[in-house]
C-alpha cells in the first residue's frame, strides 16, 4: 500500500514550483486588476471603496440611454478593434499557410527547410518599435513609395492614405505578427504523414482536393493556435495603432493606455477586465473547433 502511494509525492513536489509561479505572475495580477476595477477614484487619489460606476461609465449610452443616433463610444471602439483583428487574421492566415505549405511540402531537404525557416525569423532580431518606424520613410508623404509613384507618373500628388491610416496599421500588424501564424501551421504540416498524401494522389485526388481534404483538416490545430496568438496580440495592442495610426485611431488597448497615463487606474482596470472577457470568449469559440491539447 505504501509503495503505491509514494509515486504521487514526487509528482506534487514537481508541480509545486510551476503552480507557485502561475499563481504569483498570472492569477494574482489578474485578481488585483479585477479588484481595482471596482474601486472609486477622483483627480487626486484612488479610493478603495466598492462601486460599479467604472463599468457604468464604460457602457454609458450603449443600451438606449444615450442621445446619440449611433453606437456608443465603447461599441465603436470594439468594432474598430475587431475590424483590425479580422483583417490581420485573414491576411496572416493566408500568408502563413502559403509560406508553411511551400517550406513543408516543396522544400525537400531538411537543411534548406531550416534555413528558410530561420530567414523568416530574422525580423524578430530587432525591436517591434524599430520595425514599425522603418515603414515611415517608405510610406510617408515624401517617402520612397510616394516618390516612386510620382516619378513614374502614376499619381500627381502624394498618396495620403499610405501612412497614419487603417492601411498602415494593418500593414504593420501583418509585418509584425505573421510569424506567429507561420510557426504553429508549419509545425502541424511537418507532422502530417506523407503516406496519406501519396495515398490520396494514388486514389486520383487532384492537388486542390489533397489540400482541401487532407492537409487543411490535419492543420486545424496549428491554424487555431496561430489564430489565438494573432487575435490576442492585436486585441490588446496600442503601440502599433498609436505609431502607425498617428494617434488618430481608437482601439481598446489605446483607451486603457491613455487612462493609465492619466492615473485613472480603476477605469483602466475595468476596461481591461472587459477586454479580457471578450478575448476569452473568442478563444473559447476557437477552441470549440478543434482540441488544441493535441498540439500542446
Amino acid at each position: 500500500m505504501s509503495t503505491r502511494r509514494l509515486p504521487g509525492l514526487p509528482a506534487w513536489l514537481q508541480a509545486t514550483p510551476a503552480v507557485i509561479v502561475f499563481a504569483l505572475f498570472f492569477v494574482l495580477p489578474l485578481a488585483l486588476v479585477a479588484v481595482v476595477s471596482f474601486w472609486q477614484y477622483n483627480e487626486y487619489e484612488i479610493i478603495p471603496a466598492f462601486t460599479f460606476q467604472n463599468y457604468k461609465d464604460i457602457f454609458a449610452g450603449c443600451f438606449g440611454g444615450g442621445a446619440g443616433d449611433g453606437m456608443c463610444t465603447t461599441l465603436r471602439t470594439y468594432a474598430s478593434t475587431l475590424k483590425f483583428c479580422a483583417l490581420v487574421w485573414v491576411i496572416t492566415l493566408l500568408i502563413g499557410f502559403t509560406v508553411s505549405y511551400f517550406v513543408a511540402f516543396h522544400v525537400r531537404t531538411q537543411g534548406m527547410q531550416t534555413l528558410l525557416f530561420l530567414l523568416c525569423t530574422i525580423p524578430f532580431w530587432t525591436s517591434n518599435v524599430i520595425r514599425m518606424i522603418s515603414w515611415i520613410p517608405l510610406l510617408g508623404r515624401n517617402g520612397v513609395v510616394n516618390q516612386a509613384l510620382m516619378g513614374s507618373g502614376l499619381v500627381n500628388s502624394p498618396v495620403e492614405w499610405l501612412l497614419y491610416s487603417d492601411f498602415a496599421v494593418v500593414l504593420a500588424f501583418v509585418h509584425l505578427f505573421t510569424m506567429f501564424m507561420i510557426v504553429p501551421i508549419f509545425n502541424s504540416m511537418m507532422r502530417i504523414d506523407r503516406a496519406l498524401i501519396e495515398a490520396a494522389r494514388d486514389a486520383g485526388a487532384t492537388g486542390f482536393q489533397i489540400l482541401r481534404d487532407v492537409i487543411v483538416p490535419l492543420c486545424k490545430t496549428g491554424i487555431i493556435i496561430g489564430s489565438i496568438f494573432v487575435i490576442t496580440i492585436v486585441m490588446g495592442d496600442f503601440v502599433t495603432i498609436g505609431v502607425m495610426g498617428g494617434q488618430q485611431i481608437a482601439s481598446v488597448g489605446k483607451i486603457i493606455q491613455v487612462q493609465t497615463s492619466y492615473l485613472q487606474f480603476p477605469a483602466a482596470a475595468a476596461n481591461a477586465v472587459i477586454l479580457l472577457l471578450v478575448v476569452l470568449m473568442i478563444i473559447f469559440g476557437l477552441t470549440r473547433i478543434v482540441d488544441i491539447r493535441k498540439e500542446l
